[in-house]
């Protein structure tokens, strides 16, 4: 199976998605979807687009991947279950552990593992093909080596086009400390799309240092093809529908062999920013960072000429009222302008920005285009025969399908129904997309009234339609106990730093700097550090230092896998967003760290002897599997920390740390202190002194005084 799956954020573009001829399109609910906000949809109009979806032979899968609070479980599963009996092909959950419970109480209903979950190499999709998932939506960082031998065991769905977040997936809590807009709940206010500065020499002037290019693989689609992908998705439930629909052609132009620049050139005038990356998977670009021009480039068509102080670009393409560009100047954005009127070899603009020669435009709306694109209106073929013979029951087959009549067709008694007639009726589709043909149409002696007629065709229609839209769903009735804790309390304190031993605590996280290198022999109460993206290769030579250890603490859900099969501890870390007691009672990891968005009742409500929460240090807000810096290593500084200052002011410390390349972790501008209600777990990654802060952390007031400037984080302040 190929497959070009679409985003759908309301049902125009669902229908764009459709029409365009996407093979399945994605979506999600009012709730519980990690886009919220989209249009999206509810149970009602949810059923209404599958039944036209599947008439059309497009599959629909619902998104239901945000982080799920304790108090929200009932309330998710028993939407989850709606959504499945109402006819969805495949339920998109984010929480490896809930569709683990899901599969368990739930067999028939289908899961496919978000790219939230941060699927990154063989490990992750392992745990997830054991806990019921038949799918596995990869990270966009994921090596062409290991889609290769992630797709061998499993169905994987890879990202070909739109928006790429500048964060591995699942790990961005920016959106979330700056402003309480959790982007794993679907709110992300994009913090990654504004202006910050570095301290290094040429990235001293504040652009968007953070704001990658959409990707677009392109003909790189046939590499992952070949590396056994299944699912080809288009990013962008908050795009138009004109994008979705010009993304889906440009791939089926592609895939079909039917490419031709113009397609290309249509794709780019709905939705281009940074013209364009092939993204991670194939190796970090120079397009890869758009630094300079942030959201929609649109194409290149021209070059202003200020004429008697009017704004003419010299341009062979044809505009019209209704389009619109943005205004470039020295590759940075000034403004924007719409068309005015024709000219010779050109045309006019008006712009409320002042404009010199040589600026740049970039048509961004293109009316005519868009029109075009969403004109296209998917049909089904149906073949009709007809047969009404006086005296007998009339019948209709379609495409195979035969329906039969409830009274018996009259005699005429003047002219008898004609071929032509038939078919004349029978042409009239009502409500239904179908393009209708002929086979046998049978005609003796026959008379029906027009409103006879009509009533059989539309009758035999109405029947095929739910034939061919009906809803094969195993039907399943809210009814599975949902799991509790003890609320028992864990009274110890494990800390996560750069050295392998530490006086007072109760278990050290080691965190080298360069996990190629690790030489120390660690106490018997140490664990590694493990980031949430590592590659299969660069797992395998890890595993040789493991001896070293008495465990594994990771970020990513791959680490408890890793850990199983090597028998071997796992502390479960604040990156895999455990929020809720099916995440604490079937998660098999020795010990679990709670997700840093939940307030100290939250964490409270779910705690264990297991539990840790984060309460005093940095807070890691993004993990960067990318060089901000372009990768230019030969004129690299190698600086161990850089500091990214917002345009408020604010400095974030960014952490460089090395595998089997660079890669850069973001810490928040202040320091976290807070009151753990669980487990104590001490992030002293950026701490020059971690026995300090260990010594003092139970001690509010001091550590208030140790760190000047902290936020409580959650603690108090509930996520949205």
């Amino acid at each position: 199976m190929t497959e070009i799956l679409a985003p759908a954020g309301g049902l125009d573009s669902a229908m764009a998605a459709i029409n365009s001829g996407a093979d399945a399109i994605y979506l999600g609910l009012s709730q519980f979807s990690a886009r919220s906000s989209a249009e999206n949809f509810d149970i009602s109009s949810l059923g209404e687009l599958l039944t036209c979806a599947h008439a059309l032979n497009v599959r629909v899968y619902v998104a239901m991947n945000t982080l799920v609070k304790n108090r929200e479980l009932s309330e998710f599963l028993e939407t989850l279950v709606s959504v499945w009996n109402t006819g969805a092909d495949a339920i998109i959950l984010s929480d490896i552990f809930i569709g683990k419970f899901v599969h368990q109480n739930y067999p028939e209903i289908v899961l496919h593992l978000s790219t939230q979950a941060g699927i990154c190499n063989l490990y992750g999709a392992k745990l997830a093909k054991k806990y019921g998932f038949s799918r596995v939506i990869l990270s966009r960082e994921t090596s062409l080596e290991d889609i290769k031998a992630i797709a061998q065991i499993i169905e994987t769905e890879v990202f070909v086009q739109g928006a790429l977040c500048t964060c591995f997936s699942g790990q961005c809590y920016m959106s979330s400390f700056a402003g309480g807009n959790s982007g794993n709940r679907g709110r992300c206010k994009q913090p990654c799309r504004k202006k910050y500065s570095y301290d290094r020499v040429g990235y001293e002037t504040p652009e968007y240092r953070l704001s990658l290019s959409d990707l677009s693989v392109g003909k790189y689609i046939f590499s992952l093809m070949e590396a056994g992908v299944c699912s080809f998705k288009i990013e962008g439930r908050m795009r138009r529908p004109e994008y979705v629909a010009a993304a889906v052609n440009y791939y089926k132009s592609i895939l079909d062999d039917k490419y031709s620049d113009k397609i290309f050139s249509d794709l780019k005038r709905t939705y281009n920013r940074g013209n364009y990356t092939h993204g991670l998977t194939f190796g970090q670009d120079k397009s890869f960072i758009s630094s300079a021009v942030q959201g929609h480039i649109g194409e290149f068509v021209g070059t202003v000429k200020v004429v008697n102080g009017k704004y003419f670009c010299e341009s062979n393409g044809d505009f019209v009222t209704g389009d619109s560009f943005k205004v470039l100047r020295e590759g940075r954005e000034i403004g924007g302008a719409d068309f005015a009127s024709d000219s010779f070899k050109g045309f006019y603009v008006n712009s409320a920005c002042k404009l010199k020669n040589g600026d740049k435009l970039f048509i961004t709306t293109d009316k005519r285009l868009n029109e075009k694109l969403l004109s296209t209106v998917k049909k089904i073929n149906v073949n009709v025969s007809v047969k009404l013979i006086a005296g007998k029951l009339p019948e209709v087959d379609i495409s195979g399908y035969k329906y039969c009549g409830k009274t018996a067709v009259s005699k005429a008694k003047t002219l008898p129904l004609s071929q032509a007639k038939i078919e004349e009726c029978f042409k009239k589709t009502d409500k239904y997309p179908f393009e209708v043909s002929f086979g046998k149409i049978e005609t003796f002696e026959s008379f029906l009234t027009s409103a006879e007629l009509n009533d059989l065709r539309r009758t035999a229609y109405a029947r095929y339609f739910e034939l061919i839209s009906e809803n094969n769903n195993t039907q399943y009735k809210f009814n599975c106990v949902v799991p509790t804790t003890d609320n028992s309390v864990c009274d110890k304190v494990a800390v996560i730093c750069g050295k392998p031993d530490l006086d007072g605590a109760d278990i050290v996280i080691y965190k080298p700097d360069d996990f190629t290198k690790i030489d120390e022999r660690a106490e018997e109460n140490c664990f590694l550090f493990l980031p949430p993206f590592m590659t299969g290769d660069e797992i395998e030579k890890i595993k040789t230092q493991l001896g070293r250890f008495c465990g594994i603490y990771c970020d990513g859900s791959w680490g408890i896998e890793l850990a199983e099969e090597l028998g071997i501890p796992c502390f479960a870390g604040t990156g895999l967003n455990i929020s809720n007691a099916i995440d604490i009672s079937l998660c098999p990891a020795k010990y679990v760290a709670l997700s840093k968005e939940l307030t100290d009742k939250e964490q409270k409500e779910i705690a264990t002897v297991k539990t840790f929460a984060l309460s005093s240090g940095a807070v890691k807000v993004m993990d960067l599997i990318y060089c901000p810096f372009g990768k230019n290593c030969k004129s690299c500084d190698r600086q161990s920390i850089y500091t990214l200052t917002d345009e408020a002011g604010r400095k974030f410390p960014v952490k460089r740390y090395k595998t089997s390349s660079c890669r850069f972790e973001v810490y928040n501008c202040v320091h976290l202190l807070s009151v753990s209600p669980t487990g104590s777990l001490l992030d002293c990654t950026l701490e020059k002194n971690p026995e300090l802060l260990v010594k003092i952390h139970s001690n509010e007031e001091k550590t208030a005084d140790y760190f000047k400037n902290y936020t409580r984080g959650h603690s108090f302040s509930p996520i949205l």
